[in-house]
């Protein structure tokens, strides 16, 4: 059974990109929401879900130091 916590973090971030490489800007609120759901997930992961989560942040993060 997939974990819908991880399902909703990896889903966030996508959401998010999406976004920012579409036509609609993309908001620090976007950001921080993908950030929470992140944060949500790891408490019910596999260590595998843990490693792509910390992908998933490094990606956030590079986001917004580009968004400054």
């Amino acid at each position: 059974m997939a974990n819908s916590l991880f399902e909703n973090a990896r889903d966030a971030v996508s959401r998010f990109k999406q976004k920012r490489d579409g036509s609609q800007p993309a908001s620090q609120e976007d950001m921080q929401a993908a950030k929470q759901a992140i944060q949500s997930a790891y408490s019910q992961c596999s260590q595998e879900e843990k490693q792509q989560l910390q992908q998933l942040e490094q990606q956030l993060d590079n986001e917004n130091q580009s968004m400054r």
